[in-house]
C-alpha cells in the first residue's frame, strides 16, 4: 500500500466534510470536523485494501 495519497476534501452543501481519495476509486467518507474527517479517511483506506486483498 502506498504512504501518500491525494485527498480532496470540501464542504458539503449540508455543512459536512467530504473526502475524495483521488488514487482510489469510490473510496470517500465524511464528517462534521476536519479531525473526525482525517480519521475516517485513514479507516476508509485501510478498508479499501482489506476489502481487496480479500478478493483475490
Amino acid at each position: 500500500m502506498p504512504e501518500q495519497f491525494t485527498v480532496i476534501v470540501e464542504e458539503g452543501e449540508d455543512g459536512h466534510l467530504i473526502s475524495d481519495v483521488i488514487e482510489l476509486p469510490d473510496c470517500h467518507t465524511q464528517a462534521k470536523i476536519y479531525d473526525e474527517l482525517i480519521r475516517r479517511t485513514k479507516e476508509t483506506i485501510a478498508l479499501y485494501f482489506s476489502d481487496r486483498d480479500n478478493l483475490y
